[in-house]
């Protein structure tokens, strides 16, 4: 005999994800977002007063940009389209957009959702657009991506972007409960959970509603069952959620967001900042490389000659990485990141290459003087090459009056030493250096 499944008894749709089961139907329902359709928040008064115009919904898994979208079709009585950027071709697109304009004519709205809508190319994008523009239809693109990376300008211009955050504990545990009454939930079952259990949920579901909705599904799956009564404990939790899964993806926002945490935090000196967003990446999955390569970038741009170890600690960092990898290398990355934090700080290095490349890009391949080429044949010696070079090591005090900046640059300064750690030696040479050529010019 076939066993029956735990929501057989009431639900006939029995591969329906809860998330799409207890999905919330209006906006009294709907949990979070109440900076945007709270009472009185502008997201709320369009939807309410029906002016909803082509939007983007930006924010991370989890946080409604979908039951949003389906609660504004609903409000405004208009007719619902989903496109997927998988199997929607241009054809279908025009096709479809060409029906939504004859249906105008006719009085109805038609709403447009694309899910993911980063994924879809330029091309597809730009299929939209004259619709967008003609009013046909009114389009609500969602992504968890950036729109000002991955949604073209054009089609950007004409939406308005709404930033969609990450739900917090409290918002998911009360998801969860209603999840739980709703009739569609767990119908036919009595489940008994703690409060403590499903803040434990939430907490783990890092703020997306959607992820967390499955884990409490999967708890009741492998819950205690007696009769209609399931009971999920501390212990089915436990194996469920060994492991928090981190949002994080290595090639989108998140990814830049995090290295900008750290190196900011270097830069800033806050130390337990730098190790929590190097050990927030690494647990992220991020290529330890990638990170030991940015370190020795700051290294340079950020304590440059304050501490002129820094670069051969990043460097030595850098090879360790390379020779023992994940996750023995994590402590090498950690105390590298320690070290620059610490360390005193100065951009002097990173300005002096910045001003040297505008003096570049303004006065273009300015001619090596004569006296400091190198006359390697007999024609050039005969063209004065190396003619006056005063060799520096034979002066006493290793320093000539002669000129090796192009003329038209003489008197240019690009490095400009700070008092900050090592650097402040650089500064009283360069002093020394400026008051001999003062008394010897």
């Amino acid at each position: 005999m076939k066993e029956e499944s735990l929501f057989s008894l009431a639900n006939q749709d029995e591969n329906t994800p809860l998330a799409d089961r207890v999905r919330p139907q209006s906006l009294d329902e709907f949990v979070g977002q109440k900076d945007l359709i709270g009472k009185g928040k502008i997201l709320r008064e369009l939807i309410e007063k029906d002016k909803v115009p082509s939007l983007i919904l930006w924010g991370p898994p989890g946080t409604g940009k979908t039951t949003l979208a389906e609660i504004i079709a609903k409000h405004t009585k208009a007719h619902f389209i989903t496109f997927s950027a998988v199997t929607s071709s241009i054809k279908d697109i025009r096709k479809i957009m060409e029906e939504a304009e004859s249906n105008r004519q006719f009085g109805e709205k038609t709403i447009v959702f694309i899910d993911e809508i980063h994924r879809f190319n330029k091309a597809q994008q730009d299929a939209f657009l004259p619709f967008v523009e003609q009013g046909s239809i009114t389009l609500i693109g969602a992504t968890t991506e950036n729109p000002s990376f991955e949604v073209n300008s054009a089609l950007l211009s004409r939406a308005k972007v709404f930033v969609l955050h990450s739900l917090s504990t409290e918002d998911i545990v009360l998801l969860l409960k209603r999840a739980i009454k709703n009739p569609n939930g767990f119908p036919g079952l009595n489940i008994k959970i703690s409060d403590e259990n499903l803040h434990l949920i939430a907490e783990f579901g890092n703020g997306d509603a959607r992820s967390s909705l499955n884990t409490l599904e999967i708890a009741v799956l492998n819950g205690k069952k007696s009769g209609q009564n399931v009971v999920v404990d501390e212990q089915i939790l436990k194996e469920l959620m060994n492991t928090k899964s981190l949002r994080y993806d290595k090639k989108g926002e998140e990814h830049y967001n995090l290295i900008s945490a750290l190196h900011k935090s270097m830069r800033n000196s806050d130390v337990n900042a730098a190790v929590y967003w190097v050990n927030r990446m690494l647990d992220g999955g991020e290529d330890p490389l990638y990170i030991a390569r940015r370190l020795v970038r700051f290294a340079s741009e950020d304590v440059g000659l304050a501490d002129t170890n820094s670069l051969n600690v990043a460097i030595n960092t850098f090879q360790a990485c390379k020779y023992i990898g994940m996750p023995e290398c994590g402590v090498h990355l950690t105390e590298c990141v320690i070290y620059l934090a610490c360390t005193p700080k100065s951009n002097s290095v990173y300005i002096a290459q910045q001003e040297a490349e505008k003096a570049i890009k303004r006065t273009g391949n300015l001619p090596v003087p004569l006296q400091i080429r190198n006359p390697t044949t007999k024609l050039m010696k005969d063209l004065n090459y190396g003619k006056d070079y005063q060799y520096a090591q034979d002066a006493p005090d290793k320093l000539t009056n002669m000129k090796t900046f192009p003329p038209e640059l003489e008197g240019s300064e690009f490095y400009h030493p700070s008092n900050q750690g090592n650097e402040i030696r650089f500064k009283r040479r360069l002093e020394q250096i400026k008051e001999w050529h003062k008394k010897n010019g």
